[in-house]
């Protein structure tokens, strides 16, 4: 489940593109502070403090104390903005929660295992998404959402409504949704086990004749 950590921030920070680029050049980020009928706050935030943060294990989801000006606000990143080249953080926009409202948040998708039946017809497992969106109390975030590969067969897929969650947490989304899939590979061809879920028979794609003109 999602860790907490404190985070400190500044007030009383002017708004406007020069005065963001003079916090940045001072390692600090332009950031707002808004929710739950308060009044939005400008804040900024140390870089550094902020990589310690979320360096833990629920990354961008961790809940934050964060506090201001005396006063600690339970937040979560809402959006980090990067520069478009450096993909260094530019502003965050953080959202005050309640510890037992639930809330919507994308959670990562990581894959354990392995697909021995897979491996043996020469294919691989493939993540078709990277997240997943959830929705629960923030005590009952999950930090990741693991799926067990271990015996899944060539054409094979996992959907949505195939992944078990933890008590308390909702999957956000269509049911259907294509979330792991097998490639098996045939010569130059690839058949991705998605095509069956869509209503395709994958054994119609076929590799084209050694010397076929295209």
């Amino acid at each position: 489940m999602s860790n907490t950590t404190v985070l400190n921030a500044v007030t009383g920070r002017a708004t406007g593109s020069a005065v963001a680029r003079r916090l940045r050049t001072k390692d600090s980020i332009p950031a707002v502070l808004y929710g739950h009928g308060m009044k939005a706050l400008t804040i900024s935030v140390d870089r550094r403090e902020l990589r310690l943060a979320l360096s833990g294990p629920a990354g961008v989801n961790t809940i934050l104390q964060l506090s201001v000006d005396g006063n600690t606000y339970p937040a979560i990143v809402k959006e980090l903005q990067r520069h478009p080249v450096r993909r260094n953080v530019s502003h965050i926009d953080f959202l005050q929660i309640n510890m037992s409202e639930e809330i919507t948040v994308s959670v990562p998708v990581r894959l354990e295992g392995i697909a021995k039946a897979v491996v043996a017809e020469g294919g691989l497992v493939d993540a078709a998404v990277d997240s997943i969106e959830l929705r629960t109390t923030p005590l009952n975030l999950p930090n990741e959402i693991v799926i067990d590969i271990s015996d899944m067969h060539p054409h094979d897929v996992i959907h949505l409504s195939d992944i078990a969650l933890p008590a308390g947490v909702v999957a956000v989304g269509d049911a259907d949704l294509v979330i792991v899939t097998v490639l098996v590979l045939r010569g130059e061809a690839t058949v991705v086990a998605a095509v069956a879920a869509d209503g395709a028979d994958p054994a119609a794609v076929a590799t084209p004749a050694d010397g076929a003109s295209s």
